[in-house]
């Protein structure tokens, strides 16, 4: 069996296993870093009602791709088109003395779709190494190849994702240099992080841990533009909750392990069947 035919396997092996949740609070930060995404989440998005809605629209999409047969890739991507269809807007000038240029979004700009795409991805790889160590070299290759759909299936286009790991990191370190945190993706990370009311009850037990983590994931000039605290102790404190993670999480059964990803699937089956019947309904 060569390489590429283990592709599939690896990705999907790393894909499914609901550890990545963790590094959902740094994925969407580092998305809301490209001027052009906060503008129109800022604009378009209910963060203060729904603050999880991005996330979970984020990981049943990942997960349609990923796992879901024809017809739930096919309705995950008719959903997010429909989503992004009204998310556009021009460039505009604050007109304040020193201030820059607000720049003009799409949701269909195919860079910005690929640096969201890619923000989940090096989140992903960070995270997994963080956790139990480097990647092999093939291993890592795979999983990069195994995220491009991300992008591909909306407007990105298969051109100019990596074919390897060293590919991807040489251009996410360039691009992440031209990254910008302002004030719209400031705004969006307080009402994420600081304990919304409309955040889930209880949530605000874990959100200290959340916080820890999420700043963890964070390359150092993007946490320190969103104004985190990071101190030696917060340092130590992460390393060990991930440490300890790293040892107890593969005790857990897989179907504890894969939860996310089957509720997911099934949310989106249910869904699905739904729009059939309202369909049918209507004929």
């Amino acid at each position: 069996m060569t390489g590429a035919d283990t592709d599939p396997e690896r990705f999907r092996r790393h894909a499914a296993d609901g550890i990545l949740l963790l590094g959902g609070g740094a994925a969407i930060l580092l998305q809301l870093a490209d001027p052009r995404v906060a503008r129109g989440v800022a604009r378009h998005s209910d963060f203060a009602g729904r603050p999880l809605d991005r996330l979970f629209g984020t990981l049943d999409y990942v997960y349609a791709v990923g796992f879901g047969d024809e017809s739930v890739r096919r309705s995950a991507i008719r959903r997010v088109n429909a989503r992004h269809a009204p998310v556009r807007g021009s460039a505009a000038d604050p007109g304040g003395s020193g201030e820059t240029r607000t720049p003009g979004y799409s949701a269909f700009d195919a860079d910005a779709q690929r640096w969201v795409a890619s923000t989940i991805l090096a989140t992903a790889i960070t995270l997994e190494e963080r956790l139990w160590g480097p990647l092999d070299e093939r291993d890592a290759d795979a999983i990069v190849r195994g995220y491009a759909p991300l992008g591909t299936s909306l407007q990105a286009g298969r051109e100019g994702w990596p074919e390897s790991r060293a590919g991807f990191d040489a251009w996410w370190h360039a691009r992440l240099a031209e990254a910008s945190v302002g004030e719209d993706a400031r705004r969006i990370a307080r009402t994420l992080l600081g304990g919304s009311a409309a955040l889930p009850p209880g949530s605000r037990l874990v959100l200290p841990l959340v916080r820890l983590i999420t700043a963890a994931l964070l390359p150092a000039p993007i946490r320190a533009a969103y104004g985190f605290r990071w101190t030696a102790r917060a340092q130590r404190v992460s390393t060990a909750w991930l440490r300890g993670i790293a040892l107890v999480w593969p005790l857990l059964p897989a179907a504890v392990r894969h939860a996310p990803m089957r509720a997911s699937l099934r949310r989106m089956a249910r869904s699905n069947r739904y729009a059939e019947r309202e369909a049918q309904g209507r004929r």
